[in-house]
């Protein structure tokens, strides 16, 4: 299995990747009918849900309470777990969370892994890290498999190959096979599954993430379309499940309000294919499970957003229904963002987790229309989260540039003034207004704003203005 190189998906240079994902052809193909599929399957299946607003809103409450009182959730959580016999690790960042697991790994000899899809282990760069201790590391998520041997990042939460079409996942495992492989789905997944299998049987570890943990019962939940997931616990020795703190719910009761919401916002379907609830390490009596399990808790910047303005970005629940839904996504695709979270809940979570300054452009990165709003199984308010990032961008070293400012300040002193307005519009009006009455529009915008011309036309002001108008009319 390659190695992982992030080096194609991981930067913070927002505009230039927006240039080349709107020139790349097979890029606008593979995202050009998104909305009509995923996006409208999503609608489709809220639609037919009785009370579905109401189950939404009930997700929503459940998640608010838990999160006020996550500290005793997951006191919980961790009891229930040591009770069944399992082991619980509490992880600072990234960096003590592949520790972790890295001692885990070493202590029981595992030269070979073997993981489910998690979008977890993908924020602190586990294969990465599993890769330089020595470790081969396989995943089996058929999309994530692609990327792996792409040696890319996932570009959206639920199709991690959506950027991709069929010849060019073809040409990637055609290469990875050594053999030639036809450009159709079902066997190139059939050549997927012939790898893997040996992988399973022959893996030390089994790694997952976790959609929610239920506190009371220590419960894992794991949720996908593939049988991958079951074979990744099950099969290996000892498994690992790595999950963010805020997935922990509290009680087994409150599990079918987030099946019902997160299958319908993920891929419009009533219930996913696998729905798996592991409790624990295989107890006496049983004839699969792991020997050993294993849970890590990964704080990585969450109890921090938790006690700031933004805490309602940690109801998510990871479906990608925002991103199916947002027509700025839709147009540039996941990698343009730059981080592991793409879309218009990437550009809140990436800025919180890995630093607003170094991801200036994401807040801005949002036409705040809200359909991501309209999508959200929990009902985040992300256009207001990323207004709210951009008032604190705004407020920092990293925000606006001096020609910015300048242009703010002049604009703000002359909404302030009747005068100044007034004078404003005249000329206005008198210079620009005229030269451009026959075509309405300007082509091209002076110095640093050339940027917004280089891709639309700017309206130009009227040529003559309404106070100018009722002046000679309104006498009439």
């Amino acid at each position: 299995m390659p190695g992982t190189d992030y080096a194609s998906s991981e930067h913070h240079e927002f505009l230039d990747a927006t240039t080349e994902a709107l020139a790349n052809a097979n890029l606008q193909l593979a995202l050009a009918n998104l909305g009509d599929t995923l996006g409208q399957r999503n609608k489709d299946a809220f639609a037919a849900l009785p009370d579905a607003d109401a189950l939404r809103e009930r997700a929503r409450a459940i998640k608010d309470a838990t999160l006020a009182e996550l500290d005793r959730h997951l006191e919980t959580l961790e009891a229930s777990v040591q009770r069944l016999g399992g082991q619980v690790h509490f992880a600072g960042d990234g960096g003590d969370a592949c520790r972790i697991i890295e001692e885990i790994l070493r202590s029981g000899g595992a030269r070979r892994v073997v993981k489910s899809k998690s979008m977890t282990t993908e924020e602190i760069h586990l294969n990465r890290a599993l890769e330089a201790a020595g470790v081969e590391v396989v995943e089996t998520d058929f999309g994530e498999f692609i990327i792996q041997v792409a040696k890319q990042r996932p570009s959206h939460l639920v199709a991690p190959a959506l950027h991709l079409r069929t010849p060019e996942v073809a040409q990637l495992l055609s290469n990875h096979a050594k053999r030639s492989l036809p450009a159709d789905a079902e066997q190139l997944a059939a050549y997927a599954r012939e790898t893997l299998r040996e992988k399973f049987a022959t893996a030390d570890v089994g790694i997952t993430g976790a959609n929610f943990a239920v506190a009371e019962s220590g419960t894992i939940v794991l949720i996908s379309n593939e049988g991958n997931a079951r074979l990744t616990v099950t099969m290996p020795r000892v498994h690992i499940a790595i999950m963010g703190i805020e997935k922990v719910i509290p009680k087994l009761a409150d599990l079918p309000v987030f099946l019902k919401v997160l299958a319908r916002a993920a891929t419009g379907q009533t219930l996913s294919v696998y729905t798996s609830l592991v409790t624990g390490p295989r107890r006496e009596g049983e004839h699969d499970g792991p020997e050993e399990f294993h849970l890590v808790l990964l704080d990585n910047g969450r109890s921090r957003i938790l006690a700031g303005p933004l805490r309602e970005s940690l109801f998510c629940i990871r479906c990608g229904a925002c991103l199916n839904a947002c027509p700025v996504y839709r147009n540039i695709g996941g990698h343009a963002y730059g981080g592991v979270y793409a879309g218009p809940i990437g550009a809140v979570l990436t800025p919180l987790y890995d630093g607003l300054a170094e991801n200036k452009h994401l807040p801005h990165a949002s036409s705040l229309c809200g359909a991501c709003q309209t999508a959200c199984p929990v009902k985040i308010a992300i256009p207001e989260l990323l207004v709210k990032l951009r008032g604190a961008l705004h407020d920092s070293p990293a925000g606006d540039s001096r020609i910015e400012r300048l242009a703010y300040q002049v604009w703000a002193r002359a909404m302030r003034s009747p005068r100044l307005y007034r004078l404003g519009t005249w000329l206005a009006t008198r210079t620009i207004g005229r030269w451009t009455r026959k075509t309405r529009w300007l082509k091209r915008l002076p110095s640093g704003l050339h940027g917004w011309t280089a891709a639309r036309d700017f309206p130009a002001p009227a040529a003559e203005r309404f106070r100018d108008w009722w002046a000679r009319e309104g006498k009439r």
